[in-house]
């Protein structure tokens, strides 16, 4: 009987779970609700706004907070919970500290607010840009896909902008830049994130001394992460309070870099000397860089995006205060605070799945893995700045992770394909003699394996291989690493987020309108 109700406990634990987390979500909402109409004395389009603003950030943290922490849970650098913590904190510091006073009304400029009837139209439009960008990213989060928070709200504004104004409120040239960064922000974060894995598999995991390689080299690649966190805080994660040019933050980050350096050479050395010579003592000189880089990430993250949820908020608050229309709406504190606040709910309750979805789903992770995606996060979004590249923080972060997986799939499947067509053309007299070359040549390091080939192409080696199973050591086949529905759903996902939440905007700004004319 007592092992019927345990197992009957279990079997309800996933619904009692659900049952809490939409409880304290819909707590949260509800206290919104209470502040705003009783303290403030908001009016009933404030309190609507104030709901749904909360009801956004809660997805923001669902969803967009697990790129900044996913690859160092998923590496085990991190615990979910201690991921958790760190994210909260670093988040809402973020966005409290260094969001801001003043937002843009209008997302991006992609829609032109003086064909805007009048204030009443505004706030419906904003309202209804807000909550079709919110339900988008619910949608996706039970979906398990990461999603541009900053596209899901563009969609909502352009949508509902169009429904307000007509096609011709709409600047189509910046939806298409808009646009471009579906592809440019995976492409630039896998690419980076690729080539920082392969110079620490050239540098350091295919050398025979392993730690003695990375004591020359860890320091050099902490000391580039903290030039590139620094360059990357003060060009976006404190741009509202601290306002420095280009070379001015690179400056800083160099100095950075160098105390880092200083501070991190010893200890390197002193680690190495009672670490195993493998990978994966290796790695863990990777993981205190990893929880660092979780923390930056997240208050980044916080300091800017925060404004997918509140903007709008404060633009609603600011018309109906002022009556009238402008481009940068103030930020009161009470607005800061349900947005950081709603990202930090978010991220606690539901923001698990995409953590576990970005941090393990898509590809193996270790340390030196996920410390290249949290490299390629810093450095992409610093080069597309300087360019004025519209870049995605979360396809930059996701694009990473699949470019890791799909080196992984090139180095991990280097020559074995050559080696069996090999092996099965050597079934003869030498076959004992080609087994230990093979053997002798998988065990080589890089360096080793390009000599073993120059003495077969040379005649200087005392195994013959004909001259096409030389050219096949040269060449991969793929071993599937990156699951390949993980790729289709999110990049569906990706391609559909503008369009899905500018209908579904539309459709609740044409409802909102029948509504109050009736």
């Amino acid at each position: 009987m007592a092992s019927r109700n345990n197992d009957s406990i279990k079997a309800t634990l996933p619904a009692r779970w659900e049952l809490l987390r939409t409880g304290v979500a819909l707590l949260f909402i509800l206290g919104i609700v209470f502040y705003v109409e009783g303290v403030l004395n908001g009016s009933y389009l404030l309190v609507i706004a104030a709901m749904i603003g909360g009801y956004m950030a809660i997805n923001i943290g669902a969803n967009d907070v697990a790129n900044n922490v996913g690859p160092a849970v998923g590496s085990g650098a991190l615990t979910m919970m201690g991921a958790i913590i760190i994210a909260v904190i670093f988040e809402a510091g973020g966005a409290i500290i260094a969001g801001g006073e003043v937002v843009g009304t209008i997302k991006k400029g992609i829609i032109n607010p003086e064909l805007i009837g009048d204030t009443d139209t505004f706030v419906w439009l904003m309202i209804s840009a807000l909550l079709s960008g919110a339900i988008w990213l619910n949608v996706a989060t039970a979906l398990g896909a990461p999603v541009s928070t900053t596209h899901s709200i563009v969609g909502g504004v352009l949508g509902a902008g169009i429904a307000a104004g007509g096609f011709a409120i709409a600047d189509w040239s910046q939806m298409g830049a808009i646009a471009a960064s579906w592809v440019i922000s995976p492409l630039l974060g896998g690419g980076i994130a690729a080539a920082f894995l392969y110079l620490i598999k050239q540098t350091i995991t295919y050398e025979v001394d392993k730690l003695g390689a990375a004591r020359r080299m860890v320091p050099l690649l902490v000391a580039f992460m903290a030039w590139s966190f620094s360059t990357y805080l003060v060009l976006k994660g404190l741009k509202k309070l601290w306002k420095v040019d280009f070379g001015g933050a690179l400056l800083i980050g160099l100095v950075v870099a160098v105390i880092v350096y200083l501070i991190v050479r010893p200890i390197i050395a002193k680690a190495t000397q009672t670490m195993r010579n493998d990978v994966d003592g290796v790695n863990q000189l990777f993981t205190i860089p990893l929880i660092f880089a979780a923390g930056l990430l997240s208050f980044a993250h916080g300091a800017n995006d925060v404004a997918n949820a509140i903007g709008p908020l404060a633009a609603i608050n600011d018309a109906l205060t002022s009556g009238g229309i402008v481009a940068k709406a103030a930020i009161p504190l009470w607005v800061m605070i349900i947005g950081a606040s709603g990202i930090a709910f978010g991220l606690a309750l539901y923001g698990p799945k995409l953590v576990r979805t970005v941090g393990s789903e898509i590809t193996d992770l270790d340390q030196s893995r996920a410390f290249c995606i949290a490299m390629s996060a810093a450095i992409t979004v610093i080069i597309a700045s300087q360019m004025a590249l519209p870049v995605s923080s979360t396809h930059i972060a996701v694009g990473a992770v699949f470019g890791v997986g799909f080196l992984r799939e090139h180095v991990k499947a280097t020559y074995a394909k050559a080696i069996h067509e090999i092996e099965l053309h050597h079934q003869g007299a030498d076959r004992e003699e080609v087994a230990a070359f093979l053997e002798n040549f998988q065990l080589a390091t890089l360096s080793g394996r390009r000599k073993i080939i120059q003495e077969l192409k040379e005649g200087s080696s005392p195994t013959k291989l004909a001259e096409i199973e030389r050219q096949q050591l040269n060449v991969n086949y793929r071993e599937h690493l990156v699951k390949r529905s993980a790729l289709t759903k999110i990049a569906a996902a990706w391609v559909i987020t503008v369009p899905a939440s500018g209908i579904l905007a539309a459709v609740i700004f044409y409802t909102i309108r029948a509504l109050t004319a009736s």
